[in-house]
């Protein structure tokens, strides 16, 4: 009865091991030396870090994510603002426990500027497919059509006195077998991997200091609503697919532009 099921797994662990992670090409940040390639099992991550810099930041600004140059030809200027928007949300929580968050720039105040360096679409109608393929399939384990998946590569660094102080490249393409959920929007595969870039970031940020005090950033990103919905979790969690206006996903607020000054 589970030998149609089984044999899809089968080839869809085949085709994932030959996938490789995508990788990053810097376009944004104000440093590219020193980049050292960073282990991970499902993204491409290249990190710089100078800890003297590092122990001096006490209070960040999070400066709202841009496109670079060419980073989503394919994709739709709504689309585009929703990417921006989820990057902007992710980022904030995730350095809500680093550093204290100020709602504007200022003297000591180092800045973090992230961009997003390419977003390759997610096919919805092979994702439907995917959503009813993986209900035969047993186990916590999808499968997802090859060509139909995703892409978000993004950068970001942390300034201070305009020197940077850390520095993070990172790529990540859908898996075509494994916990990445298809979806109903062609940017479903970038929104969900933002909270993966900005963990990435958090990491990447925080200096390697023990009994280091968590700030308290109460209400500092209200504004992005909560980090995660219970709706679109639960939608995921029955239904197996993604679906960006239920997990409280929103556009960013101004227009996009392609870069901000270094």
């Amino acid at each position: 009865m589970f030998k149609a099921p089984l044999a899809l797994a089968a080839a869809a662990a085949l085709l994932a091991a030959c996938q490789t992670s995508p990788q990053p090409t810097g376009r944004f940040l104000s440093n590219y030396q020193g980049f050292e390639e960073r282990s991970s099992l499902r993204a491409s991550v290249r990190e710089r870090r100078d800890e003297a810099l590092l122990r001096q930041v006490e209070r960040i600004h999070i400066e709202p994510a841009v496109l670079a140059p060419g980073a989503a030809p394919d994709i739709s200027e709504g689309d585009k603002a929703l990417v921006l928007g989820e990057v902007d949300r992710q980022l904030c929580y995730a350095l809500s426990g680093v550093y204290i968050l100020m709602p504007e720039p200022g003297v000591g105040v180092a800045r973090v500027r992230p961009a997003v360096t390419k977003v390759t679409p997610t096919n919805p109608v092979g994702s439907g497919v995917s959503a009813v393929a993986n209900v035969l399939i047993p186990g916590p384990l999808g499968v997802r059509a090859p060509g139909t998946t995703g892409m978000l590569a993004a950068e970001t660094e942390l300034v201070i006195n305009g020197r940077q102080a850390s520095g993070l490249i990172w790529a990540r393409q859908a898996n075509v077998v494994g916990v990445d959920s298809p979806s109903t929007s062609r940017v479903g595969d970038a929104l969900q991997f933002a909270g993966e870039f900005a963990g990435a970031a958090a990491r990447a940020f925080a200096p390697r200091e023990a009994n280091r005090q968590r700030p308290d950033n109460a209400g500092a990103c209200a504004k992005y609503g909560p980090p995660a919905n219970a709706a679109g979790l639960v939608t995921q969690f029955v239904t197996g697919v993604y679906v960006p206006g239920l997990e409280g996903v929103k556009p960013q607020e101004r227009q996009p532009r392609t870069r901000s000054p270094r």
